[in-house]
């Protein structure tokens, strides 16, 4: 592989990521609105506070020159008005299962498709993987709120297999995928989104991230969806100071919004 060649993952903002793989140039879960243009997720921490909470780091035309997308679930910080209206119609969008692809569909996009654990895109394998929105509690009490999510080994035989984790906290799930696929790189949601009256995160946090270290200590980890959503708690500064207690900064990247890693 030449250096020319090399994948680079492009945090935008919230779970919004430029991932070029493999010659071919993905968008995963945008979400494009203006700055405070919407409500907080109401029964959430911190909902006074409007989303995003932040800027665009560059210009929507650029975000959406992709070749593909990639929705790994419909909630708003995921997949939002501002998006649909931005992305041509007819791009191949990619969506966890059938449910999603026909709702994405009735939204005016002409070529959905499912992810599977086989899909292919370009020359590139997208191999769907299970998470978990929340804890057991989380589920018991607004199970359909947080509904189903997925997540996404990148393959290609010239480059680094990258393991998108989505919106799951650490669990069996993410254990059988680590130990599966072996991953170089793995994408973390780690702003340790929280909501009201349940304990602990229905994302990762701080002890999440150590649990996937731990169990492979070889993976390059980079934390997304952090400081932009008015319920994710943990920043990036905690998160790096939490890493450099344990020992692991060497395999921890926290992008600012509009930063680019070259993996």
């Amino acid at each position: 592989m030449t250096p020319e060649s090399r994948s680079t993952i492009t945090q935008i903002r919230n779970a919004t990521l430029r991932i070029d793989y493999g010659g071919v140039r993905f968008l995963v879960d945008p979400m494009l609105a203006d700055r405070h243009a919407l409500p907080g997720f109401q029964g959430t921490v911190n909902s006074e506070q409007r989303n995003p909470m932040v800027h665009l780091p560059m210009p929507i035309a650029d975000i959406v020159d992709v070749d593909a997308v990639i929705v790994t679930h419909l909630h708003e910080d995921h997949w939002d008005q501002a998006a649909r209206d931005a992305l041509h119609k007819d791009l191949p969008v990619f969506a966890q299962n059938g449910t999603d692809a026909e709702i994405i569909r009735g939204q005016g996009f002409t070529d959905v498709r499912v992810l599977s654990e086989s899909s292919e895109f370009n020359g590139v394998r997208l191999i769907r993987t299970a998470g978990r929105h929340g804890t057991e509690a989380h589920h018991e009490a607004m199970a359909e709120i947080l509904g189903e999510v997925c997540g996404v080994v990148f393959d290609h035989p010239d480059e680094k297999t990258i393991y998108l984790a989505g919106d799951t906290i650490w669990n069996d799930d993410v254990a059988a995928v680590l130990s599966a696929h072996t991953p170089e790189v793995a994408i973390l949601n780690a702003g340790y989104a929280m909501v009201q009256g349940v304990d602990g995160g229905i994302i990762m946090g701080t002890e999440d991230v150590l649990r996937v270290h731990q169990a492979a200590p070889g993976t390059l980890l980079i934390a997304s969806h952090m400081e932009a959503i008015n319920h994710c708690v943990l920043t990036r500064a905690e998160l790096r100071a939490f890493a450099a207690k344990e020992g692991v900064s060497e395999k921890l990247r926290t992008p600012g919004d509009g930063e680019t890693n070259t993996i």
